[in-house]
């Protein structure tokens, strides 16, 4: 019976070593590896997944603030917008098909993608401060909510855009969603029930804690021209599988 929850742990934590380290992909790390090689199905995985994030996104906030890659003024700017999303997206995510709209923000996620590798080619500008705080939140917490996943891609493929700091702004969001998805998980909790809690989230929740601790510190080693390169990549890459398995 120990061995079984091994294959989770594995799950777990290379899905938060990437989040950690690059702002995103936990969530989908996570699913497509859990229904593709591990058999779990769909809604047993995404409920362990929403179990889990809480946990995990606190303690990767932890790692990132340890390691000063926090912006704070941005973090403010960004929880309350992104909260706001998020509860709007559980709130409607009964009486609407966000699946719809999936393969159209991954399309634009993927673009992104490649401009930030085009990006980290040519070299890194100096950093400055990103503008459009507040919608970018509450769009963030709302696809988060609604559409399963969404947070790190939406908010910080596009603060990279506006030119922050990638360490700075993969620490911040990474931070941030704690927040979103306390609130997120509280809001699923009542109709998920005791279900979230299987041996696959407990394997996640394992795997996950283990490696929160890693991924500030590779964000705060990795220099900014990389770090956005490999953004960029997560970014392209994720995306495509996205739009591949929706009209695949």
């Amino acid at each position: 019976m120990a061995w079984d929850i091994l294959p989770f742990v594995a799950v777990g934590f290379c899905a938060q070593l990437v989040d950690g380290a690059l702002g995103m992909a936990f969530g989908l790390i996570n699913s497509t590896l859990l229904v593709s090689l591990l058999g779990v199905s769909p809604a047993a995985a995404s409920a362990s997944i929403h179990a889990v994030e809480a946990f995990t996104t606190a303690a990767s906030g932890a790692s990132h603030i340890a390691h000063r890659n926090v912006d704070w003024r941005l973090l403010r700017r960004l929880v309350l917008p992104g909260i706001a999303g998020g509860v709007l997206g559980a709130g409607l995510i009964v009486s609407i098909d966000a699946s719809v709209a999936r393969p159209f923000v991954m399309a634009y996620l993927a673009g992104v993608g490649l401009y930030l590798l085009w990006r980290a080619w040519r070299g890194t500008p100096e950093p400055r401060a990103p503008r459009v705080i507040a919608p970018l939140g509450l769009i963030g917490g709302f696809l988060d909510a609604a559409g399963g996943g969404g947070w790190g891609p939406i908010v910080t493929s596009n603060l990279l855009l506006q030119g922050a700091d990638p360490r700075r702004a993969i620490g911040t969001v990474n931070t941030a969603e704690f927040f979103l998805t306390a609130t997120v998980s509280a809001t699923f909790l009542v109709t998920m029930g005791a279900a979230a809690f299987t041996l696959a989230a407990l394997g996640i929740l394992i795997g996950g804690l283990l490696a929160a601790p890693l991924g500030g510190v590779l964000a705060k080693r990795v220099p900014a021209r990389p770090l956005m390169a490999l953004v960029g990549a997560l970014l392209t890459a994720t995306s495509l599988v996205t739009i591949a398995r929706a009209w695949g």
